[in-house]
């Protein structure tokens, strides 16, 4: 069962358009695929897919940091996951997003090799649950109708970006709430675009648009501010880019900072971290959301994975894989009809790869 190769592809994933969020314009992105052999014979895949103003780390980085770990983590017995992550952190202190292709696709090897689907390795809470689609920040006229596709598309829930002056985003609030309706939800990511003030002023007038959640409304850093704002709104907060790994899970529930927890396997180093996270935030009655960077199939099968497994992951915000074309050679994993995902019974994260072919 000992590891005997780990490889890496970088791979540039095309966008159908710009994506404008409140930290910047996103127009390209790029990911790491990692493959992992036993010698029992076992493939497993993994990915790695760095979003640099969030993550800090660079495709370069990534591989880098992967080449350098798998000069200690060949030879050493794919079982032992807990093991794998202590050698990976004395490697490296961060370099969360390296590990994470790794995590992954080593979790991919053990559901094979009990010749399960990892949904159900991980648990096998369910095996489907439904999905949100994130619109991109623009004017309020622009944003209601691209709500409004959404909604075309089958979808029952939109994610709206948000994170400029609070004159502006409630107008694209009270635009996208006029044009779909009462009967979607709507959740708002902030991504640490506003003041304690303008998150006050926005959250108090938009309530009235009923709004399911707001995601990181501050800087990653201020939880204490997080902690006032939260007194002062109803709408619940959900924790993102102040939450990488489960030591900041306890720091956000000692602080109050947050409602919920979002959970992105790129900044908790793969799954094995985010089921910590997950377990402390059962324990202190927070459910979770699984969210993604810039993933392919193989990164978002393992999220969607993730979500199917946990009975408190009931919020699915893995739909990057709509926002850019998908390579050819990798297929299976799930399916998605009228933005409700279905998990594949196949075992590990269900996937084919054509490995030569990307």
């Amino acid at each position: 069962m000992k590891i005997i190769s780990i490889e890496t592809k970088k791979v540039d994933l095309e966008l159908l358009e710009p994506f404008r969020v409140s930290l910047g314009l996103i127009t390209s992105l790029s990911t790491v695929l990692v493959r992992i052999k036993t010698e029992d014979g076992y493939v497993g895949y993994g990915e790695s897919a760095p979003l640099s103003f969030v993550t800090g780390e660079t495709v370069d980085s990534v591989i880098s940091a992967i080449n350098l770990m798998s000069k200690t983590l060949i030879g050493m017995d794919s079982a032992c996951i807990e093991k794998i992550h202590e050698t990976m952190n004395r490697t490296f202190r961060e370099n969360n997003v390296a590990k994470a292709g790794i995590d992954i696709a080593i979790y991919d090897i053990l559901a094979k090799r009990a010749n399960l689907p990892l949904y159900k390795y991980l648990g096998g809470s369910k095996n489907s649950f439904e999905l949100d689609k994130t619109i991109s920040m623009e004017t309020p006229e622009k944003m209601a109708k691209l709500a409004l596709k959404v909604k075309s598309e089958g979808f029952n829930i939109v994610k709206v970006k948000l994170g400029e002056r609070p004159k502006k985003d409630i107008a694209r609030i009270k635009a996208i709430r006029e044009a779909i309706g009462s009967d979607m939800t709507i959740r708002i990511d902030a991504n640490q675009g506003w003041t304690k003030i303008e998150a006050i002023k926005i959250i108090n007038a938009i309530e009235k648009y009923d709004i399911e959640v707001i995601e990181q409304p501050l800087k990653y850093w201020d939880l204490e501010g997080h902690s006032l704002v939260r007194e002062k709104v109803m709408i619940p907060l959900m924790a993102d880019e102040s939450l990488f790994s489960p030591m900041d899970a306890i720091k956000i529930i000692k602080e109050k900072a947050f409602d919920s927890f979002n959970i992105k396997l790129m900044k908790s180093a793969g799954l094995h971290n985010a089921i910590k996270i997950s377990s402390i935030g059962e324990a202190a009655g927070y459910q979770c959301m699984v969210g993604c960077m810039g993933e392919s199939l193989i990164g978002i099968s393992a999220g969607a994975s993730f979500i199917a497994g946990r009975t408190n992951v009931p919020f699915g915000d893995t739909d990057s894989i709509f926002h850019m074309a998908q390579p050819s050679a990798i297929t299976g994993g799930f399916t998605v009809t009228n933005g409700v995902v279905t998990m594949s019974n196949e075992p590990g994260l269900g996937i084919e790869v054509e490995w030569d072919k990307l």
